[in-house]
């Protein structure tokens, strides 16, 4: 959804990404010799007035920068070896972090589409989400979810559930995060598991 909830974006297995309205009318169709060559896995609006942008990534390896008012493509961003399954912009529209099976998140600057760092999860990455509040990222991976300080570069949280078989006693395989996001506050971090729990974790700084 657009940040005046009057546009939504679309992307699809079939590779294309669609521009609509709230009515459910389909308004734009993108460069389909510019977009994604496999699976389109996320799309964001970044939150700015000021040069707003569409960004999307896909099973291609790729994340892509569009234009949002002439949906004309901007710039490739390239770095990962792996299918990308999400990406998440930061608050002030500034920065674009994005994960999937190459385990790196990558922070992309979005102003000159530069990589500004990665960091290894060690772990497929399933989706990131920027804190509200202070200058951190999570990520929902396979191993669980973990959370960085990106000014200082470090892991300062990991969550991981304990999960017990039937007895109560055995731990057994903990399941994977498919989901995260913030408490609008920036202290409560939501996550969303394979064993269909949804569990919230209150975020500090060890």
């Amino acid at each position: 959804m657009s940040p005046d909830n009057r546009q939504i974006i679309s992307g699809s297995r079939d590779k294309t990404i669609k521009l609509w309205n709230t009515l459910a009318e389909c308004k734009y169709d993108f460069e389909p010799q510019n977009s994604h060559s496999d699976w389109v896995t996320c799309v964001r609006f970044t939150p700015t007035t000021k040069d707003p942008m569409i960004i999307t990534a896909g099973w291609d390896n790729l994340v892509k920068l569009w234009d949002q008012q002439t949906f004309k493509h901007k710039a490739d961003l390239k770095g990962h070896t792996g299918c990308v399954n999400t990406i998440n912009v930061s608050p002030d529209g500034n920065f674009c972090a994005s994960g999937g099976k190459d385990c790196m998140a990558m922070i992309w600057q979005i102003k000159d589409n530069t990589l500004l760092y990665q960091l290894d999860t060690q772990s497929s990455i399933n989706c990131l989400a920027f804190s509200p509040t202070r200058y951190w990222l999570a990520a929902a991976t396979d191993d669980g979810i973990k959370v960085w300080d990106l000014d200082s570069k470090s892991l300062i949280n990991e969550f991981t559930p304990e999960v017990f078989g039937k007895d109560g006693q055995t731990k057994i395989k903990s399941p994977s995060a498919l989901s995260v996001a913030w408490s609008s506050n920036g202290d409560i971090l939501y996550g969303g598991f394979t064993d269909g729990v949804i569990r919230a974790y209150a975020v500090t700084q060890n």
